[in-house]
């Protein structure tokens, strides 16, 4: 294998699986913080970046970087900061422009643009980088359920599911049932012991989420009654990721849950007015977690489009 591509030091674990070696690293990144990553196939091929959405880690984005790497690619899967194993910022500084910020240090890493791809928060962050960047950051953009007009209800929701539960689940069957609740179409786990992987046990013995609470909390009026500073909040989110789409000048896809109530048809149609060079996919049956309600139709989508627009040399 080549030389590591993002570590600045020895992996932390090397997982072998056979034809394909897995490298989890750690980062220095902006304010000081450290970001954990892990680096799926050979650094000389054709690089694939992929940013999670809130409340998940890189850990939601496994099976698909496996086929990607499996077929050809590089592809680095990372902890955005507050979230999985990557540190928490003291100052809770987790808005779009923070992350983007971090994700501009990453790229810094990669010996050639990578395509990013970026799922709700991830793909905010992507277009928030682009947005004041003076040159094209990536090889191409998959955004992943996450559009400028995305519809505030269903932004909400979002929301009050991070927000609940602030003292944890008493076990990994309670959390199953917190998520079951939020994602009525997908089918309750029969063996929850997979959540360990957004969830860790604190030593009174309860189970709380893998994220930062502050991430939700610091938004200004998140999590209290304040509408107008929250809608303010996200209008102010909304332009920003407007302009940095506006300013992507690379082959760009969106991917939609067909049953998402976050990206409605009406703000795909405005995007596709903003951006009309830009692809579109509508995954049928999933909601706005597409990867998790049906990775294997996501990750067909994504590499038909790497495939023509970041091929991998035969």
């Amino acid at each position: 294998m080549g030389p590591l591509t993002l570590g600045n030091t020895t992996p932390t674990s090397i997982i072998d699986l056979g034809s394909l070696v897995v490298r989890t690293v750690r980062i220095s990144a902006t304010d000081g913080l450290e970001l954990t990553a892990d680096e799926w196939g050979d650094p000389s091929r054709p690089p694939v970046l992929m940013c999670h959405g809130a409340g998940q880690n890189r850990h939601a984005w496994k099976a698909t970087a496996e086929t990607l790497a499996r077929r050809g690619w590089f592809v680095v899967t990372v902890d955005a900061r507050g979230h999985g194993d990557s540190d928490w910022s003291a100052e809770a500084l987790y808005d779009s422009e923070d992350i983007g910020r971090d994700i501009v240090v990453l790229l810094r890493r990669f010996k050639s643009r990578p395509v990013i791809v970026g799922a709700s928060m991830g793909g905010m962050a992507s277009l928030a980088a682009q947005r004041t960047a003076t040159d094209q950051l990536y090889a191409a953009v998959v955004l992943v359920d996450i559009t400028p007009d995305f519809d505030m209800e269903g932004a909400r929701r979002i929301i009050a599911f991070m927000s609940g539960n602030p003292d944890g689940f008493a076990n990994l069957d309670e959390a199953a049932d917190a998520i079951a609740a939020y994602n009525p179409h997908r089918p309750r786990p029969a063996e929850p012991s997979g959540l360990n992987r957004v969830l860790r046990q604190r030593s009174d013995g309860r189970w709380i989420w893998r994220w930062d609470p502050a991430y939700v909390t610091s938004k200004p009026g998140f999590g209290s009654d304040d509408e107008d500073t929250m809608a303010a909040h996200m209008e102010r989110t909304r332009r920003i990721m407007a302009e940095g789409a506006q300013a992507v000048n690379v082959p760009m896809l969106l991917v939609r849950g067909g049953q998402s109530d976050l990206v409605t048809p009406q703000a795909v149609q405005n995007f596709r007015e903003l951006v009309p060079e830009a692809e579109f996919v509508d995954v049928a049956g999933t909601g706005h977690m597409v990867a998790g309600d049906d990775n294997d139709a996501f990750t067909e989508a994504v590499a038909e489009f790497l495939t023509r627009q970041h091929p991998v040399s035969p």
